[in-house]
């Protein structure tokens, strides 16, 4: 049908949200083995029954690889190096449109004002630039950027005392 989408304007819901959170735990955790979903939503606060709804979406990207039964776990299928999160955003909330004449992919005629619309380009930029700017950001990036402060014990139950948790205690117990 054409005419104008009422809601047609890019936004990142909870899913690429929370998607995202879970990719850089996994990222974090590369080359360690699998990591369950429990742990996970422990360590990032999330609930953990909708992290196993949005894993579905990522498996069925290629973006994880999961193994059921003991020691069963999630892991990242490529090096957080190869994992952008524009590939994380498409897999969980669909191609970047911030309107609906702007969608990726093959152009569809889907607005009665096009063709000759004059803020046609308005979007095609902001669309363009949205898109490179999550395609220029890798796991690793992330993961580099913002190293995990709330560390969990292997077993996804416990945190772990960090050295820096440590030397606090250290020095208001010296206060005292």
């Amino acid at each position: 049908m054409l005419g104008i989408a009422p809601q047609a304007a890019f936004h990142v819901s909870t899913r690429g949200e929370y998607g995202m959170r879970l990719m850089v735990d996994l990222a974090r955790h590369f080359g360690e083995g699998t990591v369950s979903l429990h742990a996970v939503a422990t360590r990032e606060q999330l609930p953990e029954a909708y992290l196993e709804q949005l894993v579905a979406s990522l498996r069925k990207a290629g973006l994880v690889h999961g193994k059921r039964g003991a020691g069963g776990g999630y892991t990242l299928a490529r090096d957080p190096r190869e994992i952008t999160a524009g590939d994380i955003v498409r897999a969980l909330e669909g191609p970047i449109e911030p309107q609906i004449c702007t969608a990726e992919g093959e152009a569809i005629v889907n607005c009665v004002l096009q063709p000759g619309c004059a803020t046609h380009h308005v979007w095609l930029a902001v669309q363009k630039n949205i898109a490179t700017a999550l395609d220029g950001m890798t796991l690793a990036d992330l993961v580099k950027t913002h190293p995990s402060t709330k560390e969990l014990s292997p077993t996804g139950t416990e945190p772990m005392r960090s050295a820096v948790q440590d030397s606090r205690k250290e020095r208001s117990r010296v206060r005292a």
